[in-house]
């Protein structure tokens, strides 16, 4: 029996750019920065170093109902918003419940419930802890209620590989597909941790961009002035299903999914390999899932969080892999408009790449300023046009603990 192919049929997607697909793909390709100077009263209350983040333009509860909102940890709102439009954009398939699968992620999960929790706890009491505490905070929430939203019946898996996890869960969609395990299913992930406590831990650690005076242009992925992310929040989804299933029912086909790869660092908790072996072979993972030679790529959204150790070490990875030709391929790193959504980062992203490919276009990396040296990317502060013929792309994910994901996409 031959290896069936895979295919996206429907995408979501809910950031600093827009609460929707739509919005967020023409304002990525505007060149529009999502970070803004934070406005809540905690930020002076606990005198953070850094003041601002690139949070959701659309709000959930200008999204769900009330009685939803409140039974949901942020999270878990940004997932489920999501996951809603990737499942009305792929014309709200009729599958078998037990056919229908979900493979979603998150980095950190139910934060805000569960600190909020804990100063009820302490000021209040215990009999003020509010009753659905634990559904709320627990990191698969977002799975069990996007299974319960959708019937999905097949399976409701969670992955948390810190800013790898949505990346891998499209990875293992695909390998569910392949093997027989669902036909449809709902992959992706979301993340909602702008909060005082990971403002002030990401700033101790020194990964964050201390440019309080000028968010807007505080990421800079390949800029040489670069000096930390910015944080993030929202969520992506994707539909996917095999392309026999697709062309049955009559779908339309964004792209298709050609493999994926995950591997491990085993060298920190926190920093990558500063020779990308572990990166390197992810890569290599999903281009021989494909059958393809890396000649064939021609858009990379790379993972580029601007920070100063992580992006040269990402470009040592893709040489190589592409050798020289790494630095002809356009590069996007759009983390630059969207902040880092950390565990929701790589659903996003991989929105961003299927587009790209689709539309022909690699998104603008805005805010570059002087290029580094040592991370000669072909990065553009303008959309670049990809060209002619067959479109293959790859968008690459790496986490605290060594993870590395990678996921492939063509247009046929």
């Amino acid at each position: 029996m031959s290896t069936p192919r895979i295919v996206v049929t429907g995408i979501g997607a809910t950031s600093a750019l827009g609460g929707t697909v739509a919005e967020n793909w023409a304002n990525l390709l505007a060149g529009r920065p999502g970070a803004h100077t934070l406005t809540h009263s905690w930020v002076e209350e606990y005198q953070l170093p850094v003041t601002f983040a690139a949070e959701a333009s659309v709000r959930p509860e200008e999204v769900l109902a009330r009685h939803e909102a409140k039974r949901l940890d942020p999270s878990t709102q940004f997932a489920l918003i999501a996951a809603r439009e990737a499942w009305a954009d792929a014309g709200a398939p009729n599958v078998v419940p037990e056919r229908l699968g979900i493979d979603w992620a998150t980095g950190i999960g139910g934060l805000w419930t569960l600190l909020d929790a804990w100063d009820t706890l302490r000021e209040k009491g215990p009999r003020r802890v509010m009753p659905l505490t634990v559904p709320m905070l627990m990191p698969n929430a977002g799975a069990g209620n996007l299974s319960l939203q959708f019937g999905a019946k097949a399976f409701a898996r969670t992955v948390v590989s810190a800013c790898a996890s949505s990346t891998e869960s499209i990875s293992n969609a695909f390998e569910h597909i392949r093997s027989g395990l669902a036909d449809i299913v709902i992959a992706g992930g979301a993340e909602s941790a702008i909060h005082p406590i990971t403002l002030a831990a990401f700033s101790s650690s020194q990964a964050l961009s201390r440019r309080n005076d000028d968010p807007e242009h505080a990421s800079r992925p390949g800029a040489i002035d670069r000096d930390g992310f910015v944080m993030g929040e929202g969520g992506a989804a994707l539909v996917l299903e095999s392309e026999e299933h697709a062309k049955a029912r009559g779908a339309r086909i964004y792209a298709y999914v050609r493999g994926g790869g995950v591997t491990a660092d085993s060298y920190h908790i926190t920093a990558n390999d500063p020779e990308g072996a572990g990166a390197t072979r992810a890569v290599e993972q999903a281009l021989a899932q494909a059958g393809v030679e890396p000649d064939a790529v021609t858009h990379i959204n790379a993972h580029a969080t601007s920070t100063p150790v992580g992006d040269p070490n990402e470009y040592r990875a893709l040489k190589r892999v592409f050798g020289d030709r790494i630095d002809e391929i356009p590069v996007s790193a759009t983390k630059a408009s969207t902040g880092h959504l950390l565990g929701g980062t790589g659903a996003l992203e991989a929105v961003f790449t299927i587009l790209a490919i689709r539309d022909r276009v690699a998104p603008p990396t805005i805010n570059m300023t002087e290029p580094d040296p040592d991370v000669p990317f072909r990065l553009s502060g303008q959309p670049q046009p990809l060209g002619d013929g067959p479109q293959f792309a790859i968008s690459n994910s790496f986490g605290f603990g060594g993870h590395n994901a990678v996921v492939a996409f063509s247009t046929d």
